[in-house]
């Protein structure tokens, strides 16, 4: 959780230096494009900040108000990612509004593109990093922070390709249309973090690769019990949650139930990493015959 944490205040810092570059890319030129990827850069070094908070929270164990953790708190960063993300969008719509009625002439184009693609190049390493270590460590703050990134990274690139044909060709009516496709493309980019957030607030099942593993260790790895039935799994933040029935011949001792508890619980974690892990055993009587059958 540390190194998550030294990510979450690297993504401020990153933050920063590239609102910077852009705002001067802005202040060069007078374009509405840039301006609309200046204002992006506010919102991301803002959701970077609520990230190290909300990974610093959801790193405190487990107490006796939340005997689970506080795993869910990143899912609300990345809710609250998507919404000034939306935000920042409507005002770049208004900013592209009011540029299209009265279009402006781009001053100093080339020290100002020099700038804003300097500060893309490094939105795109960052963005890479966020979200490789992201889904390493199963982070959603870092994921989504990445995404974001990553998004914002393409949108410079259009808003440079545009802003560079503008320069060229003198069309400024170009200028404004840009920033409102920039900002229609973080809508959307805005609506999947709310909703892939929302899904883990919601309890939402692990994925349907993660479950066909976790099935497997189940059904190879219980040794002396008969089968597993009633699996239910879900995940908040880095924690993935699990449990399920499992029968036993109605002979086997508490301690040998114990034990292939133990050893399955072993296996799991080996395959899914972090787990908190339920398992409630069951004599042969209750055995479903529709579940996992142990190999």
């Amino acid at each position: 959780m540390t190194s998550v944490r030294s990510l979450a205040q690297g993504s401020i810092a990153v933050g920063l230096l590239v609102l910077g570059l852009k705002y001067v890319a802005y202040h060069l030129t007078g374009s509405v494009a840039l301006l609309s990827d200046a204002i992006e850069s506010i919102v991301n070094v803002v959701t970077a900040l609520v990230a190290f908070l909300a990974i610093s929270f959801s790193a405190k164990p487990a107490d006796d108000e939340h005997p689970y953790g506080h795993h869910k708190a990143e899912y609300f960063s990345a809710v609250l990612e998507g919404v000034l993300i939306v935000l920042a969008a409507i005002l770049i719509l208004r900013e592209a509004y009011f540029s299209y009625l009265e279009p402006r002439k781009l001053e100093t184009p080339w020290l100002g593109l020099a700038a804003n693609g300097a500060a893309t190049v490094i939105n795109a390493g960052w963005a890479w990093l966020l979200i490789k270590q992201g889904r390493a460590r199963r982070s959603p703050a870092l994921l989504a922070d990445g995404r974001h990134l990553m998004t914002d990274v393409w949108s410079s690139v259009g808003v440079l390709g545009g802003v560079i044909v503008a320069a060229i060709s003198g069309i400024t009516i170009l200028d404004p249309i840009l920033a409102a496709l920039v900002a229609l493309n973080i809508l959307w980019a805005g609506w999947g973090l709310m909703k892939e957030s929302l899904s883990g607030l919601m309890d939402e099942a692990i994925e349907p690769a993660m479950l066909a593993t976790i099935k497997q260790t189940i059904s190879t790895h219980a040794d002396g019990a008969i089968e597993a039935h009633d699996l239910r799994t879900r995940r908040a933040g880095s924690m993935t949650f699990i449990d399920f029935h499992l029968v036993v011949a109605g002979t086997t001792t508490v301690s040998a139930a114990h034990d292939i508890c133990d050893n399955l619980e072993q296996a799991i974690r080996d395959k899914v990493g972090e787990a908190l892990i339920t398992i409630h055993v069951e004599p042969d009587d209750k055995a479903k015959h529709s579940g996992i059958v142990v190999l």
